[in-house]
């Protein structure tokens, strides 16, 4: 069995964007070499997510209203978490939107349904952060 690890970065120029980063794992998946086997993709930052859903701008929005809904940004002083901080929000929506994706490698490509693809999603942006691909198989 073979293995490839490769990090990918992002400096988000605002607090909250989501990102479709399906090229950039299908770019590293192409450099491993491997043809069957797993590829896993997950956020190295507690404010921070990764998941599988579908590239459509409305959708997008509604992610935004929906999180903000259950999460709000502010008041800053609703959570305790903010006592020197004022992320506490990004946390929250992280832990809704999920940590990492597994996808099948089938015959060299990522084994997706209709419509799916990869994002990143940014919720306490203005730094780099790290995602993580590592792609295992024959």
């Amino acid at each position: 069995m073979k293995s490839h690890r490769e990090e990918l970065t992002f400096r988000v120029p605002q607090r909250r964007q989501l990102i479709n980063i399906t090229p950039q794992v299908d770019a590293a998946l192409q450099k491993s070499g491997i043809r069957e086997g797993l590829c896993l993709v997950n956020a190295m930052h507690i404010s921070a997510s990764v998941f599988i859903n579908d590239d459509e701008s409305g959708l997008h929005a509604d992610f935004e209203d929906w999180l903000e809904g259950l999460a709000p940004e502010k008041p800053h002083s609703r959570y305790r978490h903010n006592v020197g901080e004022d992320n506490a929000d990004a946390h929250l929506k992280r832990t809704i939107m999920g940590r990492e994706v597994v996808v099948a490698v089938t015959q060299g490509r990522l084994d997706f349904g209709p419509w799916e693809q990869i994002f990143y999603g940014e919720f306490d942006g203005l730094r780099s952060k790290r995602v993580l691909v590592k792609i295992i198989g024959e």
